[in-house]
């Protein structure tokens, strides 16, 4: 069973990275919808309060980051911390700083390799963040 949900979750990233590279957005139809999945599954395995936790405080230090930092960090990105932050709290507070740490160490390691060929292209931070916290919980999983 648990590998029937990491395999849905693992299509949900796959779409919101697909949609944040082509598109520079995170739609509501796919954030909002799989939060909200992460966060009924987590439930009905006993694991309702953790993930919950995790949403909220991921999804508060996005919106901290996004109202300082508007340009430099999207409201897609905040709804979608909802839903990862749930995820990797779901398995546990070292889970979820793993991937909450990881993330934007990865999209400032591919902003600084995309710098190298073109100064004027910005990285989308989504990618990072689907990739970061399903490492983080294949950890646990696998």
């Amino acid at each position: 069973m648990l590998l029937l949900v990491f395999g849905v979750v693992l299509l949900w990233a796959v779409a919101l990275t697909v949609c944040d590279v082509r598109h520079r957005r995170l739609p509501n139809a796919l954030t909002l919808p799989g939060a909200a999945a992460v966060l009924a599954v987590a439930a009905c395995c006993g694991r309702g309060l953790p993930a919950l936790a995790g949403a909220l405080g991921l999804a508060a230090l996005y919106l901290v980051v996004h109202l300082a930092i508007p340009a430099g960090l999207g409201a897609g990105d905040v709804k979608l911390a909802l839903g990862v932050g749930g995820l990797t709290g779901a398995f546990g507070p070292d889970v979820w700083l793993l991937a909450a740490l990881g993330a934007p160490v990865l999209t400032a390691l591919l902003a600084a390799v995309v710098a190298v060929r073109d100064r004027t292209s910005t990285v989308p931070h989504g990618p990072s963040m689907c990739v970061a916290s399903l490492a983080a919980a294949a950890l646990v999983v696998f």
